[in-house]
């Protein structure tokens, strides 16, 4: 078998095609499989036909030893990959007791009827082993034929990560006995892709020949992510994590965590472990900041409340802005936020509070002040701090830009622990 197999991953169904479903499934499959070892050569998206679902399958075998198939599984007339797969290695659909009784207790558990289309899910072609499908009612299927491993999954997202990560995976590394790999994402934010590689241009260079660094940027940081090949010498992870401490040094307050974690979570326990509680003023983000700050479970432990200022009249009344503070420097400035930060954390007895306020687009700037124009502000009982930017990318673009900022300025911003 080979150590570092290649992999395909085969999405199936007309609504991948038409936009109509966004496919999560190829962005989660190609970071299971990576840290397994196993290279993703190709992602191909095919239509509910069967010649179609045929020829892809014929390419896929060519160029991968792995082939992983979600969607068309269902019970309805248009999910055929179950059939076409039984012709397709020649073998017909036989009932499968075990699944047969999973379904049934699905059913049953939700008091529902149960339909013929609904027992035809424990259909299965004869040649196939059955993999388990916890949450849901469609089996999948592993076939080995000529040197390729075949995985059917359901394209329903949490049905198929829950059989990519209890069976399929563990199933694959057994399997071809793939080679020890590490990962370690080191998450930034605050500094562009290029700026960042500069700064780290020698420590770069100067890493051992089987660790490799990628740049993943993404909304307003990079993650950096560390993989380690085994190279025959024991422990590859400490090794890698003695890579650290330089890192650290280069980049300082940019690293905001290690893992795959966000920045919200990061601030959050931020708040938590200093027994803060914090609330956001905000206009030009409309109430995103306080999406992102709540979407953290356990958020209210810290997260305390909001007011969405969109208009004057509103950060007048209800944030204590002064009118001649409007009048002498407008609505998006930092002295405005800055009042805006303070007003809120007076009105809802908060520890610290966020401001926001700026010109989205598509339009509403000036000369002095353009479309991107930002202004976000931080206040607790010592200080207030304050920041103008330009982001210039579109209005959705520049909303969630400033709930970042704003976010980054909480974490750069709060007073030390204890």
């Amino acid at each position: 078998m080979p150590q570092v197999p290649n992999a395909e991953i085969l999405t199936i169904g007309d609504e991948l095609l038409y936009g109509q479903v966004i496919d999560t499934n190829s962005a989660f499959l190609g970071q299971e499989l990576g840290k397994l070892g196993i290279r993703v050569k190709q992602i191909t998206s095919v239509s509910d036909r069967a010649d179609e679902i045929v020829a892809a399958l014929d390419l896929a075998r060519q160029r991968a030893e792995v082939v992983l198939m979600t969607g068309g599984l269902g019970p309805t007339k248009d999910d055929l990959t179950k059939h076409v797969l039984a012709r397709y290695f020649g073998a017909e659909l036989v009932l499968h007791p075990p699944t047969l009784e999973h379904v049934e207790a699905i059913f049953r558990r939700f008091n529902r009827p149960m339909l013929d289309v609904n027992r035809q899910q424990a259909l299965v072609p004869s040649n196939c082993e059955v993999v388990f499908n916890a949450v849901g009612t469609a089996p999948g299927m592993w076939f080995e034929d000529q040197g390729t491993v075949f995985v059917s999954m359901p394209g329903v997202p949490f049905e198929m990560k829950r059989m990519m990560t209890d069976i399929v995976l563990p199933k694959l590394q057994a399997y071809f006995n793939t080679p020890a790999i590490e990962h370690i994402v080191i998450q930034t934010v605050g500094l562009g892709e290029s700026f960042l590689a500069e700064k780290i241009a020698d420590w770069e260079d100067a890493l051992p020949p089987n660790v490799k660094l990628a740049y993943l940027p993404y909304l307003g940081g990079v993650r950096l992510r560390l993989t380690g090949h085994d190279d025959g010498q024991p422990n590859l992870r400490a090794r890698m994590q003695e890579l650290l401490p330089a890192l650290q040094e280069r980049l300082g307050e940019y690293i905001f965590a290690e893992g795959e974690t966000t920045l919200e979570k990061a601030v959050g326990q931020l708040l938590r472990d200093r027994g803060l509680t914090v609330g956001t003023a905000e206009s030009c983000t409309g109430g995103l900041l306080a999406h992102r700050l709540t979407s953290v479970p356990g958020s209210s432990h810290y997260f305390q409340g909001s007011v969405v200022a969109y208009s004057n009249d509103v950060k007048v009344q209800q944030l204590d802005v002064r009118p001649d503070t409007l009048a002498a420097h407008g609505a998006v400035s930092e002295a405005t936020v800055r009042e805006m930060a303070e007003g809120l954390r007076r009105r809802l007895g908060v520890d610290v509070a966020l401001a926001t306020s700026g010109i989205a687009g598509p339009d509403g700037g000036t000369p002095d002040k353009p479309v991107g124009t930002i202004c976000i502000a931080y206040a607790d009982q010592h200080r207030t701090v304050s920041k103008q930017f330009t982001f210039d990318r579109g209005r959705q673009l520049n909303v969630e830009y400033t709930a970042t900022a704003a976010l980054n300025l909480l974490r750069q911003s709060l007073p030390p622990q204890g």
